[in-house]
């Protein structure tokens, strides 16, 4: 009978969250893949129409701006993703091992996560200016220090310009969190592991490699998957540094979910008489499928390599 009461209780407290997880997650996957599926979706009377043939996927796997798109994410997810966890790693041990003026430290490398996104974007888009094409009466901060007459982010930048930036702000703005969880990692290992690699006379390196990585390698996995899943959403990073004027961000320059945002606000059927919605439906499958993937391989490997 008390086994029943704790049931009923706990069924209840779980009842509002299975409400909205049903309400904003599952009803609005669901309702997606299904819009993807009928090619020939109706946004305007929420009709799927009659044609279940999932032509959108072939459709966006033949639109080269889609394949760019899904290009440009790629290298966005793969570069700046291991490099920033390497780098928030090595930080994090760094001020660690620095005991005056740790906290001060600490909050620097913390400010950029507590400030926007987008505001910090354009600093980075104008630092990165060209006079020529942004209408600057002065080349931008990068261009003056180092002597160099590069167009970076603006309409005649190429592409391994433009990424380059992106790469740059995405991997510094990706720092701070990683740092701070890095850190409390750190201040949760025992002393006697590096005490006792003290006595052995072991060298820094073999230290980090031995025990720091895998008594942090927990904390890693985590931040590795959360970083995977941020990193495949990216859009606003470059929206912020590589949009250009008015923030419009250049086909050339999209992601896979700047694609998606292109096709909801449009309706209609496209020429191969399939429609944007379902198109843009189709992309966001396709994104959480591959996410869904990633996902899964990372916690294989984690149930491998991590130690607890």
């Amino acid at each position: 009978m008390l086994e029943n009461k704790k049931d009923y209780k706990a069924w209840l407290y779980l009842a509002i969250p299975l409400f909205l997880l049903t309400v904003f997650t599952f009803y609005p996957l669901i309702k997606t893949i299904l819009i993807s599926l009928f090619s020939q979706y109706n946004a305007i009377g929420d009709s799927f129409g009659m044609v279940f043939d999932g032509a959108a996927y072939a459709t966006i796997f033949n639109d080269s701006v889609f394949l760019g798109a899904l290009s440009n994410t790629l290298i966005l997810v793969f570069v700046s993703v291991p490099v920033s966890t390497i780098l928030a790693l090595l930080i994090a041990v760094a001020l660690n091992s620095i005991k005056p003026l740790q906290k001060i430290f600490q909050t620097i490398f913390f400010l950029p996560y507590v400030t926007n996104a987008l505001a910090i974007g354009m600093v980075f888009s104008v630092m990165f200016s060209h006079p020529i094409i942004e209408g600057f009466m002065a080349e931008g901060l990068i261009n003056t220090i180092f002597g160099l007459n590069i167009d970076w982010v603006g309409i005649t930048a190429t592409k391994q310009h433009w990424m380059s930036v992106v790469l740059i702000y995405t991997i510094w703005h990706g720092l701070p969190f990683k740092i701070l969880v890095f850190i409390g990692g750190l201040q949760n290992i025992s002393k006697q592991y590096y005490d006792a690699a003290k006595i052995d006379s072991t060298a820094p390196g073999r230290v980090l490699r031995r025990i720091t990585i895998p008594l942090l390698s927990p904390l890693i996995s985590y931040i590795l998957i959360t970083s995977f899943i941020g990193a495949f959403k990216s859009y606003e990073s470059v929206l912020a540094v590589a949009g250009g004027t008015g923030r419009n961000l250049d086909r050339s320059r999209w992601t896979v979910v700047a694609y998606v945002y292109d096709k909801i606000g449009k309706s209609g059927l496209d020429l191969n008489f399939v429609s944007y919605y379902s198109r843009g439906a189709a992309a966001a499958v396709v994104l959480f499928v591959i996410i869904l993937l990633f996902t899964m391989l990372n916690l294989f490997i984690s149930n491998r390599s991590v130690h607890y």
